[in-house]
């Protein structure tokens, strides 16, 4: 009998048995160990009914489900009046309530934000397309300007380090360039490494330069030339448009990272040969500070 007897004995399941459980995602594993507590150890069932509204309710469970959450902290808020549970299961209960709204919600908008973004993808590439259409008509343009040069003027804004092709009152190109290495204020004197400001024209052109093609602006005009004799000193000269110095080209873009030039204007060397090509000598240019 005794041998008998001890065949139906078992352990009693613990807190820390069914939590191991759960800590190891095994969620439906930890709860079959809180309700075996419910049902042998009545006097710890509040706990284990709370513990179950958790796992119930829990974010990670794949099989959650709220409504068997409230039913037990409903539960614990009926059966356990005077339970330390209690408070908190009320607590739950009301914030349970209202988790399936919220669910909803949160659904609807990640739906929406997902429309949004495929929305965006679709706005991305008719902006691409659009910008490809724009790049094209850019070079349609320029390539009629070329066959056809209508240049009004060249202007260049010193501060901006700005070169524009002005044709027919519009702009036909922008250039990004470099100045003389100190190019604030006008050019004054012959080596003062300054930019002239004021209104002149390419007179001249030099395809031998040793700077890859440079048009020769009229630098000094004639209030140059007075204001340096008011100074007492020379106005200098040979202020070009050109290129990079030959053997550089290779430097692209990135020579209008500084100003490097002794009081010319420099642009890359295709730049300088676009210009070449649409600005015949008499072209206007202003130079404005």
């Amino acid at each position: 009998m005794l041998m008998a007897g001890c065949g139906h004995l078992q352990s009693k399941p613990t807190f820390e048995e069914a939590n191991d459980l759960f800590n190891q995602g095994s969620y439906q594993a930890s709860l079959s160990k809180y309700e075996q507590i419910v049902d042998q150890q009545p006097a710890a069932g509040d706990r284990a009914l709370f513990e179950m509204g958790i796992v119930y309710s829990y974010p990670k469970n794949e099989r959650k489900d709220y409504q068997k959450s409230l039913e037990c902290f409903q539960r614990v808020i009926k059966d356990y009046p005077g339970s330390h549970y209690r408070q908190n299961s009320q607590t739950m209960a009301s914030y349970i309530n209202t988790v399936p709204v919220k669910d909803a919600t949160i659904a609807t908008q990640q739906t929406r934000i997902e429309a949004l973004q495929r929305e965006l993808t679709g706005k991305e590439d008719e902006i691409a397309a659009l910008r490809g259409k724009i790049e094209a008509l850019e070079k349609n343009v320029f390539a009629y300007a070329i066959r056809k040069p209508s240049l009004d003027k060249i202007l260049i804004e010193k501060q901006a380090r700005r070169m524009m092709l002005i044709s027919k009152g519009a702009v036909l190109k922008t250039y990004r360039i470099a100045l003389g290495g100190d190019p604030i204020g006008p050019k004054e004197r012959q080596g003062d490494n300054k930019t002239p400001e004021g209104a002149y024209t390419i007179d001249a052109r030099n395809r031998d330069s040793r700077y890859h093609r440079a048009l020769h602006i009229s630098y000094p005009n004639e209030r140059d030339r007075k204001r340096a004799r008011e100074l007492g000193v020379s106005p200098g000269g040979n202020i070009m448009i050109h290129g990079i110095k030959n053997g550089f080209s290779w430097v692209g873009d990135a020579h209008a990272g500084v100003d490097w030039t002794k009081g010319c204007i420099a642009v890359t060397d295709e730049e300088i040969e676009e210009i070449d090509t649409l600005a015949p000598n008499g072209t206007i240019v202003e130079i404005r500070p």
